[in-house]
């Protein structure tokens, strides 16, 4: 059976770090370049991409394979035709699927039924190839520790929902601060807490939240597919912006990071996107490699 990526605790630990390791070796060119030869993945986008579009075909090109750019239009997965067969004929002509969009279970399903691995570059509910990228960005500015403090700050999306994925395997303090309309998924953080790996706390005080923080995090306050709620996310989380008063409250060497696209001026300040602290194009720039390494791992395991 094919080995699909749909979340973060679809891994063990182990498998975690070992795919940082191959990250690693990956960023470093330590890798064959062409694992992928003679293959071809099919990228399906049903939302708008630049990151993750351009890193995912940029990183298939470098192992050697073929991208295959799939729309809504080609494929309206449970419309034109099931999808239990479009994961079958899919399986016949790819070596891997990778798909955005914004239903997590039509995700769920396509992995269930295909013979080859799937790879979720983004669903309403998760981003997992993102945090895992973010982790990696850590460990390159700070190396390995089990108690870090990151704060995240803003709309409890599919990022939050990630970080918590994250907390259930590997050790951190992980502090929320959200209003109480904002939260995440509520099921995701009773798993995170349940697992006992890592200190989850949420707050309404964003101050509280960053307080000493090794990472303060942040994200759009209106996902896509939200941004008929931009007003009233604006109204509930205004006090949660990223900006200097804030930033001052966490460690001095605090690192910032912004999975982006940003709206500069509402979740974040331009002098703490563009500052000292930040880190957030290096999170872009580790997207390609963390993905390599993830597909990588998906179709030779």
């Amino acid at each position: 059976m094919a080995r699909s990526f749909v979340q973060i605790t679809d891994l063990s630990v182990d498998e975690v770090w070992e795919v940082f390791d191959l990250c690693e070796k990956m960023k470093k060119g330590e890798i064959a370049p062409k694992p992928f030869a003679g293959k071809s993945v099919g990228c399906i986008f049903h939302k708008a991409s630049l990151r993750t579009r351009i890193s995912f075909e940029v990183g298939i090109h470098q192992l050697g394979g073929q991208s295959l750019y799939i729309t809504e239009k080609e494929i309206s997965l449970g419309v034109r035709e099931s999808i239990n067969d479009a994961a079958k004929v899919l399986s016949r002509y790819l070596a891997t699927i990778m798909i955005r969009t914004f239903s997590h279970s039509d995700v769920e399903e396509l992995a269930e039924h295909a013979d080859v691995p799937v790879i979720n570059g983004l669903t309403d509910l998760v981003h997992p190839c993102q945090i895992l990228g973010d982790y990696f960005t850590l460990l390159e500015h700070r190396g390995r520790r089990d108690d870090f403090k990151i704060a995240y700050l803003g709309d409890g999306n599919n990022i939050t929902n990630s970080w918590l994925n994250l907390a259930s395997l590997i050790p951190m303090k992980f502090w929320i601060g959200t209003a109480a309309e904002t939260g995440p998924d509520e099921t995701i953080l009773k798993k995170a807490k349940s697992a006992r790996v890592s200190e989850i706390m949420l707050t309404n005080d964003p101050k509280e939240a960053v307080a000493e923080a090794d990472v303060i995090y942040t994200d759009v306050w209106a996902s896509m597919g939200q941004k008929d709620k931009a007003e009233e996310k604006t109204r509930l989380l205004k006090q949660y912006q990223v900006n200097d008063a804030l930033l001052k409250l966490a460690k001095p060497d605090c690192l910032v990071m912004h999975c982006l696209p940003a709206e500069r001026g509402r979740e974040i300040t331009d002098e703490v996107m563009d500052g000292p602290h930040s880190v957030v194009f290096d999170e872009a720039e580790n997207r390609l490699h963390i993905q390599k390494a993830i597909m990588d791992f998906a179709m030779n395991r």
